[in-house]
């Protein structure tokens, strides 16, 4: 047990968060629990983690959280490893709930430049009927920006994704690449935009950012023909062009990494198989299968598209 990684997680304690303080020492090695000397708090190894309360031992519930990550349907897990199905999907929720957390605290409330950002919804089936999943990938980094659950395919659903969005996105140039949803350009149109201070009374102007470019991925397809139509909304072609440079390297307009992330997504989540018999129940698994995933994506998936050339020199 090491109490210099260790913090209080007391609210109402004044050593909080700090780490290395010297106010942390060991309770119990047997129950693997902590003293705050400052407040006179115990608390458990595993406070604040997915692990904490779990009567089952931890290894086998990150085992199971692994699989499930990776396609593996929960009837599977219980015919594998002998846990009640009902055990299995709690810890579905409550890996989920872990990794939306560390989501928001990660990557929602970083700042990052985000050059070329795509998004596409999936529609998924549940046993009691079909919703949508809306989704948005950072094309360089490949990182996974988050995604927002509905049961409609409407405007709310497309302006809380863009929100997701726009509260990771600095005030730099950036190439925003959908397909024909009409939707998604009204909402960037809408959501992108700046308070200008006036000095007076109410609510100030919002201005709209600066070197924003919009472009769609029309694709129509008919019994003998199938084409695509690219059209650039908003924006100069020559800023588009550079943004396509900066965020992919080479290639046209297109949608094909946020198509690729959904195929990711339906081959590691048995409910989003195009033909499966494990549908999820309610919106709320569907939630905690998809942050479980998403977080996985980013933070313990190798991506060989990002692999860079070895330089040893002489």
């Amino acid at each position: 047990m090491d109490t210099q990684t260790q913090f209080c997680p007391n609210m109402a304690c004044p050593a909080r968060g700090e780490r290395g303080a010297g106010n942390i020492r060991v309770h119990s090695q047997r129950e693997q629990r902590y003293r705050c000397t400052r407040c006179g708090k115990t608390f458990s190894d595993s406070k604040g983690t997915a692990l904490y309360g779990l009567k089952k031992e931890p290894k086998l519930f990150v085992t199971v959280t692994t699989l499930l990550a990776h396609g593996c349907p929960v009837q599977a897990v219980v015919a594998a490893y002998g846990v009640d199905e009902r055990t299995v999907r709690q810890w579905l929720l409550r890996a989920g709930r872990q990794c939306q957390q560390v989501h928001e605290a990660v990557v929602g409330k970083s700042k990052l430049d985000l050059e070329q950002v795509q998004a596409d919804e999936i529609k998924v089936k549940t046993q009691g009927g079909s919703v949508w999943m809306a989704m948005a990938l950072m094309v360089r980094t490949r990182l996974w920006l988050g995604g927002v659950i509905s049961p409609k395919r409407d405007m709310a659903l497309i302006v809380a994704l863009v929100s997701y969005v726009h509260a990771i996105a600095l005030c730099r140039p950036l190439l925003l690449t959908v397909d024909g949803l009409v939707s998604y350009v009204g909402a960037f149109q809408a959501t992108f935009r700046s308070p200008l201070p006036t000095g007076q009374r109410g609510r100030p102007t919002l201005v709209p950012w600066p070197n924003i470019a919009i472009v769609q991925v029309v694709k129509k397809r008919t019994k003998t023909a199938f084409s695509v139509q690219r059209r650039i909304v908003q924006g100069a072609s020559t800023a588009v062009s550079r943004l396509l440079t900066v965020s992919q390297g080479v290639g046209v307009i297109n949608t094909a990494f946020i198509e690729r992330l959904n195929a990711t997504f339906r081959q590691r989540l048995a409910c989003l198989a195009r033909r499966s018999r494990a549908l999820p129940r309610s919106t709320d698994t569907l939630s905690a299968a998809m942050f479980l995933l998403g977080t996985v994506y980013n933070f313990c998936t190798d991506h060989q598209s990002l692999r860079l050339p070895l330089l040893i020199g002489s």
